[in-house]
C-alpha cells in the first residue's frame, strides 16, 4: 500500500510538472484565453454573489448588508403561491415542446441536405435556412405579428382567399394558438444554424463506408440511417445533454414579444418572464431572485443527470 501511495504520488508529480512545462511553452496562446476568463469571471462569478438575496428581505434603501436573513422564506412563497402551477405548467411543458420538435428539426435537416447533390440548389438552402438567426426576436416577433396581423395580415388574407375563414382571426390573442405560433417561431429562427454543426459533423463521415455499403446494396435511405446517423451520434448526444440543461429555459425574448397581450398569460407566463414581471416591473428583488434560483438549481441538477446517463454510451462533456 505504501508503494502504491508512492507511486501514485510520483504520477501525480510527474502530471502536473508536465502541464507546467507545456503550460510555458504556449504562453501566447494561453495569454489569448485571459480576456475570456476575465469576461468570464466578472459577468458569470462576481454575480453570482447576488444570490443571496434570495435568502434575505431585501431592501433597497437599506441595502443589501443591511437587509435582514428570511432564510427559505421566498422559497415558500414561490412553492406556496398560485401562480406556481401556471408558471411550472407552462415552462415545462413549452421546454418539452422546444426540445421535442426543435432539436431533431435541425438533425433532419442536415440530413436531408446531405443527400442534395445539385450544390448550387444546397447553399441557397442552407444560406435561406440559416440567415433568421442572426436576426433578433425584436424582427422576428414583428415579422410574425405583421404576418398574423387581423388588417393585412398575409395569414388571413390566404385563408380568406381559400374559403377557409369567413373573416380575420386574431391569432396572437387567442390562447389556444400561442404555442403554435411560439414553435414555430423558434424552429424557424434555429433550424438552420443549428444544422450547420450537424452538416459538418457528417462531412467527416469516411466516404468508403458509404462505397462499401452501395456495393452492399444498401439504398440512400439504409446509408442514411445506419451509417451517417450513427457516425454524428457523439456531436447529437453532447448536443442533447446542453438541451437537457436549458429544459428550463422555455424562452423569454420569445415570449415577452409575442406574448405581450394579457389574454395570453395563462399559456405564455413562464419562470423568465414572470420574475421579470415579479422582480423588475414589481420591485420583489429578493422573491424573483429567489425564483431564479430555484431553475437554476433544477437545470443544474438534470445537466448532471444527462451527463451521468450519457457517459455510459461512452459520449459525456465531462
Amino acid at each position: 500500500m505504501a508503494q502504491l501511495s508512492i507511486e501514485g504520488n510520483t504520477v501525480k508529480k510527474k502530471n502536473s510538472s508536465s502541464l507546467f512545462i507545456r503550460f510555458l511553452k504556449q504562453w501566447e496562446i494561453q495569454l489569448m484565453v485571459l480576456p475570456g476568463l476575465i469576461l468570464i469571471f466578472i459577468f458569470s462569478y462576481i454575480p453570482m454573489y447576488g444570490v443571496l438575496t434570495g435568502f434575505k428581505d431585501y431592501n433597497i434603501i437599506k441595502g443589501f448588508v443591511a437587509s435582514p436573513w428570511v432564510g427559505f422564506k421566498h422559497f415558500e412563497l414561490f412553492f406556496n403561491s398560485p401562480d406556481f402551477s401556471r408558471v411550472m405548467r407552462n415552462t415545462v411543458l413549452l421546454s418539452l415542446l422546444k426540445f421535442v420538435i426543435g432539436f431533431p428539426a435541425p438533425i433532419l435537416l442536415a440530413l436531408m441536405l446531405n443527400e442534395v447533390k445539385n450544390m448550387y440548389f444546397k447553399r441557397i438552402v442552407q444560406t435561406v435556412s440559416y440567415l433568421p438567426y442572426f436576426l433578433s426576436w425584436v424582427i422576428v416577433a414583428g415579422f410574425f405579428t405583421s404576418m398574423l396581423a387581423t388588417d393585412n395580415g398575409s395569414v388571413n388574407i390566404a385563408l380568406e382567399k381559400a374559403n377557409l375563414i369567413d373573416q380575420p382571426i386574431n391569432f396572437l390573442s387567442i390562447s389556444n394558438y400561442f404555442w403554435t405560433i411560439l414553435i414555430t417561431a423558434n424552429v424557424w429562427k434555429d433550424i438552420g444554424f443549428a444544422s450547420i454543426v450537424y452538416l459538418a459533423a457528417i462531412a467527416g463521415v469516411d466516404p468508403h463506408m458509404y462505397e462499401a455499403a452501395e456495393m452492399d446494396g444498401a439504398s440512400r435511405l439504409k446509408q442514411m440511417f445506419l451509417i451517417t446517423l450513427p457516425s454524428i451520434m457523439p456531436v447529437v448526444i453532447i448536443f442533447m445533454i446542453l438541451a437537457v440543461g436549458n429544459l428550463l429555459n422555455a424562452g423569454f425574448e420569445d415570449i415577452l414579444l409575442l406574448g405581450v397581450n394579457p389574454l395570453l398569460r395563462d399559456v405564455s407566463d413562464v419562470i423568465d418572464t414572470y420574475v421579470y414581471r415579479v422582480g423588475i416591473q414589481n420591485g420583489r428583488y429578493a422573491y424573483a431572485t429567489a425564483v431564479g434560483l430555484f431553475k437554476g438549481i433544477i437545470s443544474v441538477g438534470m445537466l448532471v443527470i444527462a451527463n451521468y446517463l450519457a457517459r455510459r454510451s461512452g459520449n459525456s462533456l465531462w
